[in-house]
């Protein structure tokens, strides 16, 4: 593959706020779900960008250079009914890989200003299946974040639960997996998150 040639993939997640001291549940308690494997500590570190008038966002796209954790590099996040189209380039040097700026073509042109830091402690647990694949992968994610507008910084805690490649097939079964989720979460005394994205939040949005 190029550095110019993107991996794709379709992102299907749920997040949710919880409180400093709230406790992991069992996610082993979901449907489909036998296994919960070990904590794996990340450190990320994403940079996020847009146009002076913030095109990129107003269409629902987020464009971020991250480093850390296993997908580290270049990311293009495009809102679909179902989820989030996810593209991903490799980091390469510092310079916006050229096919980001051909993918971005048909909402905004280069130059691409610094929009937001988000920096983030995240430990991800993998839940898989009687046979070992991957139903979803659930993290605990520690946020410092700033608004590189204003200065303007954030700490927060939050879950995040992302279907994997052997999760439910049909729209039915995965709202019962979500559902399961939210009453796990509930019980730990979190909920639905206010923003839909850390960028959001980040943005006061």
């Amino acid at each position: 593959m190029s550095g110019d040639e993107p991996t794709r993939s379709l992102e299907v997640e749920r997040s949710y706020d919880v409180g400093d001291d709230a406790v992991v549940p069992d996610w082993s308690l979901l449907p489909g779900v036998a296994a919960v494997g070990g904590a794996e500590v990340r450190e990320l570190d994403a940079r996020y960008l847009d146009t002076a008038d913030l095109t990129l966002g107003r269409a629902g796209i987020a464009l971020r250079r991250r480093t850390g954790g296993p997908d580290e590099g270049w990311h293009v996040k495009i809102a679909a009914a179902e989820g989030r189209h996810e593209y991903h380039w490799p980091l390469g040097d510092e310079a916006l890989p050229a096919g980001i700026a051909e993918a971005l073509a048909p909402w905004a042109e280069p130059p691409f200003t610094p929009l937001a830091r988000i920096r983030n402690r995240r430990v991800a647990y993998a839940l898989t299946d009687a046979a070992g694949h991957v139903v979803a992968e659930m993290v605990d994610d520690h946020v410092t974040a700033t608004d590189e507008r204003t200065g303007r910084a954030q700490r927060w805690r939050e879950w995040e639960v992302e279907l994997g490649p052997a999760a439910p097939a049909d729209a039915a079964a995965r709202e019962a997996f979500f559902a399961a989720v939210e009453a796990l979460v509930a019980d730990a005394g979190g909920r639905p998150a206010a923003s839909d994205s850390k960028l959001a939040r980040t943005l006061g949005r």
